[in-house]
Formats: C-alpha cells, sequence, structure tokens
C-alpha cells in the first residue's frame, strides 16, 4: 500500500521541527532577560511588608486629609514666617532612592508628620484631625514593617538617602513650631498622593 505521507513532507519536517525549537529558545531567553520588579516584601528584613493597599486611598480618607488641610492652610497663611529650610523640598523625588531606601525615607517623612499633627490636634483640631492621624499612624505602622533591619542598626546612610533623612532631622530640631506646621501642611497631599504610592508600587515606581 502506497504511503500517505507525501515525500516532500517528510523531507521538511526537520525543519520545520527545528523552525519551532529556534523559536521557544529565543522568546524563552528574551523572556527571563527582562528585569521582575522586586517587591518590597522579598527585600531582605522587611518580611510582612504589605503596603500595595495604598497605592490608592479610599475616597471618605481623602475627603477628611483635604478638610484638615484646607483648615490647617487657614490658619497657617496669613502668618508671617522666617523658615531657614525647607524639610520638604519639591526638588525631592523618592525615584532617586534605591527601593529598599523608599520606606526608610517615607517613614521618617511620616514620623515628622505625625509628630507636628499630633501637637496641632492636641491643642486646637483634634476633631477635625482625629480621622486623618488616625489613618496615617495606621500607614505609618504597616510602613515599619517594610523598613530593612539593616537601614536602623547598620552604617549611616549615604548618598541621597542620607541628605533626605539628615534634612528632615535638622529641621525639626532647629525650626520653629510655626515653620513645621507649614511644611507639614503644604507636603501633606504630595506624601499621600505621590511618596506613598511609589512606595506601595515597590519595584514599579520608576
Amino acid at each position: 500500500m502506497p504511503s500517505l505521507v507525501s515525500p516532500s513532507i517528510n523531507t521538511d519536517l526537520p525543519v520545520g521541527c527545528t523552525l519551532v525549537l529556534m523559536l521557544m529558545t529565543t522568546v524563552l531567553t528574551r523572556t527571563a532577560a527582562v528585569p521582575v520588579p522586586t517587591p518590597l516584601s522579598a527585600l531582605p528584613g522587611a518580611r510582612g511588608c504589605v503596603v500595595a493597599q495604598f497605592k490608592f486611598l479610599a475616597p471618605q480618607d481623602m475627603k477628611a486629609f483635604r478638610r484638615a488641610k484646607d483648615t490647617l492652610e487657614e490658619l497657617l497663611l496669613p502668618k508671617n514666617r522666617s523658615c531657614s529650610s525647607r524639610p520638604f523640598p519639591r526638588t525631592r523625588d523618592l525615584r532617586q532612592l534605591q527601593v529598599w531606601e523608599r520606606p526608610v525615607a517615607l517613614e521618617a517623612e511620616l514620623a515628622l508628620t505625625l509628630k507636628v499633627l499630633g501637637s496641632i490636634a492636641n491643642s486646637t483640631l483634634g476633631d477635625i484631625l482625629d480621622q486623618p492621624l488616625h489613618m496615617l499612624h495606621y500607614i505609618h505602622t504597616k510602613l515599619q514593617a517594610c523598613v530593612p533591619a539593616q537601614a536602623t542598626a547598620g552604617p549611616r546612610p549615604r548618598g541621597h538617602l542620607h541628605h533626605w533623612l539628615h534634612r528632615l532631622q535638622e529641621a525639626s530640631k532647629k525650626e520653629s513650631t510655626g515653620c513645621l506646621e507649614a511644611s507639614v501642611t503644604f507636603n501633606l497631599f504630595r506624601l499621600l498622593t505621590h511618596d506613598l504610592q511609589c512606595v506601595a508600587s515597590g519595584g514599579l515606581c520608576v
């Protein structure tokens, strides 16, 4: 009985298989070459770090922050004050830091914000600041799990991170209460909509 497969197909089969194998090898090689962003939870010393939920805050939380910011600005703007430094300069950007350094910088930023806003709440604006402070404390607690152990126990930070932390420390020591209140107030939404979202995005914040 004659073969049902033509000689030309038998001849081309090995070539077809070779082409398929070459194509698969190329695809796999290129796929492996694409860098995969490292999630914060996978970084050394950052176990239990879960901050992806803060990429977008709930509308009711943002509304409370907006109300608090507007109220604070009404109280702070009319006052003339001379501030020697800016704890939160516009030129700074968390993307200038390595992924593991970003939670360290944001944690320090949040700590100063909580300290300043907490003092205001204790004096005059408790009702307006209650919800924002509660949310900021919650974010701060979650963020602390993202700070690698070597950031607090290791050598002194260098480069952009060193300048970031040093600026916050100096402002906390040298600036007047009024200057700190104004700086924290004007930085509040940048902290929530830029810095926090960047840290929550991990290696995807580029």
